[in-house]
């Protein structure tokens, strides 16, 4: 009897094993994008930008607009009348269930860019202490369980590391934690997603210094810590203006040897009437070979008088921005070709910046990941916390790395698995389990496992418990 019993439990714990090793599947009919070179790809096909900045009711209380499925097929058919492909949402909630959202999305072509962070669940950039004690495991579990939360949708185009941490040079140290939370990033999508997620930072328009902002988190010897892309939010094009006069020459220039792709994570300067002429330049030959298009600043009217649509008593209603932008995006459609992009060849990654007057950073050390988050990154990040957890301002599981990073690492172990599938080798992001819209995908959805090699692990730890009986 004591050794049937052990056999059953041996034949448990294979099961038990193979149902924690079997990939999820990919739900959604969109090519994943993929970055090569400095531009973005979907299969073979090179991706432009041309969306816009979705957070319904604003930052201040900031709420998942996809947990609203009946307000959000509303604005799925105004973002068809916009003629858009993306959409960036700042805040959701990664304890709710987004798969009938991301479904919406995908049906109607439009991929997400989502910021990881929220109010909560932040780098607190006043001081060197104030980033170490928020750069914690409870703020990368809240990042790993979003991860979590949006990796198997096809559509999840990029996540967010960051948005404007470093908004002046006197707050530039804040930049070595914006890398190590992309390192992070990168090694949990690695280490438990599967297929490669581009992950990157979103910068203020530092005028000192965006440029070493952009090499800075380009630059190094270790792969994860690198970006996978450099998005800044950009309103030097003030209507009426032109490519020369919005000074957007000097920038193509000043980027034309930069190694990854670039885009404008917000546009849309409000001194004026916006005619969106943006558009044209972002979409014309003097701007492709370097930039992969942007995201329009914003879609629903808040208190700081940017968006498209007014909320009323009757509904969302487009204004005038609106149908001036719908314009622009038809007017110019994104580029067929590669448009001037270069290759992965071509694309060599420069040197870190050096330290100056606009630039004070004396190291290129970054903060250890605390020992708990690196727990996660080979167990999982487990229960999300969700928009009602308790924040991670002052989480207690910081990194063993000293503030002024004097005893930092510049490499860190990579966690990449070696059987997940490769999401740039083929036209559908190398996703061997991407679904149709057929109903045993439907039934499969996001998460799923792949039941079959399951049972067949079963069947056999079932053979295995009678031979030991036997």
């Amino acid at each position: 009897m004591k050794s049937t019993f052990a056999a059953v439990i041996a034949a448990a714990s294979l099961v038990s094993g193979a149902f924690s090793r079997v990939q999820k599947r990919q739900s959604g009919n969109l090519t994943p994008i993929t970055g090569e070179g400095n531009a973005f790809m979907a299969g073979d096909d090179r991706f432009f930008v041309r969306g816009v900045a979705y957070q319904p009711g604003g930052a201040a209380d900031a709420q998942d607009p996809l947990l609203d499925t009946e307000a959000l097929a509303s604005d799925i058919e105004m973002f068809k009348e916009l003629g858009i492909n993306t959409i960036r949402i700042y805040t959701v909630d990664n304890a709710g269930d987004h798969d009938e959202a991301m479904r919406m999305l995908d049906e109607a072509g439009i991929y997400l860019a989502l910021d990881a962070s929220t109010p909560d669940y932040s780098l607190n950039r006043e001081s060197l202490e104030t980033l170490h004690q928020s750069y914690n495991a409870e703020y990368l579990q809240h990042l790993f369980s979003t991860i979590d939360a949006f990796a198997g949708y096809n559509n999840l185009f990029l996540f967010f590391s960051g948005n404007e941490v470093i908004n002046a040079r006197n707050n530039t140290n804040a930049a070595p934690y914006i890398k190590a939370v992309t390192r992070d990033m990168k090694r949990y999508i690695g280490a438990q997603a599967d297929r490669p997620i581009p992950v990157g930072y979103s910068a203020a328009d530092v005028e000192e210094n965006i440029y070493e902002q952009a090499v800075y988190f380009s630059c190094g010897d270790d792969d994860n810590a690198r970006s996978d892309f450099f998005a800044f939010n950009d309103y030097a094009w003030c209507d009426p203006s032109d490519f020369m006069k919005s000074g957007w020459n000097r920038k193509v220039q000043l980027y034309s040897n930069y190694s990854l792709p670039i885009f404008l994570s917000e546009f849309g300067c409000i001194t004026n009437r916006r005619d969106w002429n943006e558009i044209e330049a972002l979409m014309s030959e003097n701007m492709t070979a370097v930039y992969s298009g942007g995201l329009a600043y914003e879609f629903t009217i808040e208190p700081n008088g940017y968006g498209i649509v007014e909320l009323g008593d009757n509904g969302a209603q487009p204004n005038e921005d609106f149908e001036r932008l719908a314009a622009q995006f038809e007017a110019h459609p994104a580029p067929t070709g590669m448009a001037g992009a270069k290759s992965a060849e071509e694309a060599t990654h420069l040197d870190c910046p050096a330290e100056s007057e606009d630039w004070p950073l004396s190291t290129n050390n970054l903060p250890e990941i605390p020992e708990k988050a690196e727990e996660l990154i080979q167990d999982g990040a487990g229960e999300a916390p969700g928009l009602d957890g308790p924040g991670s301002q002052w989480g207690p599981s910081t990194s063993a790395t000293d503030p002024d990073l004097s005893n930092g690492v510049t490499e860190c172990e990579d966690t990449s698995n070696p059987n997940r599938n490769s999401g740039s080798s083929n036209g559908n992001g190398g996703s061997s389990g991407s679904s149709n819209s057929d109903s045993e995908d439907a039934a499969q959805g996001s998460g799923a496992v792949t039941i079959n090699a399951a049972l067949g692990t079963v069947a056999m730890a079932a053979f295995a418990v009678l031979a030991m009986m036997n």
